[in-house]
């Protein structure tokens, strides 16, 4: 796949960029990218609670936050914030390489 490299003064690309540069790319029509994307976003938010990797981009991964210590900004009050879990995304090496050259 041959896509412009993009520079720091670009803008970040749309949903619609998006479906249209893979469009292009692929010779697949727009609607039926944009349905592949739909596709892949909702088997993520199914996916989620347990893990999911999209190859070559990242995964996203459930992470256990300890209870802290926080300060309420309005009133200066020392608060408790209990523990939960958050979904994180983990870039893949091959993503960190290419939004971060050395």
């Amino acid at each position: 796949m041959a896509f412009k490299k993009a520079k720091p003064t670009d803008k970040p690309m749309t949903k619609s960029k998006i479906i249209e540069a893979i469009s292009q790319e692929t010779g697949v029509s727009k609607k039926d990218t944009g349905n592949l994307l739909g596709a892949l976003a909702d088997l993520a938010y199914a996916q989620a609670g347990v893990g999911f990797t999209v190859p070559g981009l990242g995964k996203l991964v459930v992470v256990q936050r300890k209870a802290r210590k926080g300060r309420n900004p309005a009133t200066g009050e020392t608060i408790k914030i209990p523990a939960k879990k958050v979904v994180k995304f983990r870039l893949a090496k091959a993503a960190k390489d290419a939004a971060m050259p050395k």
